[in-house]
């Protein structure tokens, strides 16, 4: 079992980086927006914490800012009906203080703002899960620097990206990206972009 991870950035995806070891091994990780937004320019360093999920057709290894982090997509992949696709969406559309505060308070309305969760499965995430989350403290928004946000035409189009990757159609992930740049501030990184969009999507 893989638990922490530490190399160099080789690459940079939507959803994905490769870190090279100092030993030679390039590892291709799945993130959620918390780790793309605090990501170093490629060949900076990187140090993860990771969870190894493994199936018939497919080994994958998603990489956490913090353990904390990490256990709580452990704990949503216990959920009945939730796969690691969907529990890294859950993280990277809400943060994850958001989402542990959305499930132990019983707020549907958040956790349907998640692409792919309906009513019954947010019932279910708060039945499950609301005696087994931790406080939350250290599952922040977090703060880091990654491409800045312009127009949609530009580095948005990273954000529009990254929400069809959510699960939202190419047309209403542009439009929500056009709402969130008006007036938005021109240091702010695609993360919070997407997050601002989320929020106008969730309208």
């Amino acid at each position: 079992m893989i638990a922490r991870l530490q190399g160099t950035l080789v690459a940079q995806g939507i959803d994905r980086i490769e870190v090279m070891t100092a030993g030679g091994v390039g590892y291709e990780v799945l993130v959620p927006l918390s780790v793309l937004e605090s990501l170093p320019r490629a060949g900076g360093e990187v140090a993860l914490h990771t969870a190894q999920v493994i199936r018939e057709d497919a080994w994958s290894l998603y990489g956490f800012a913090t353990a904390e982090e990490r256990r709580l997509f452990q704990r949503l992949m216990g959920t009945t009906g939730v796969g690691p696709a969907l529990a890294m969406n859950l993280l990277s559309t809400l943060t994850g203080a958001r989402l542990i505060r959305a499930v132990r308070e019983g707020d549907l309305a958040t956790l349907t703002q998640v692409p792919r969760v309906g009513k019954k499965l947010a019932e279910r995430l708060v039945l499950e899960l609301r005696d087994k989350l931790e406080g939350g403290e250290a599952l922040g928004a977090g703060g880091g620097a990654s491409e800045r946000g312009g127009s949609v035409g530009g580095p948005g189009s990273d954000a529009v990206r990254a929400l069809v990757a959510l699960g939202y159609q190419p047309g209403d992930a542009e439009r929500a990206v056009r709402r969130a740049l008006e007036g938005a501030p021109t240091e702010e990184s695609t993360a919070d972009l997407v997050r601002r969009s989320l929020a106008a999507l969730g309208r």
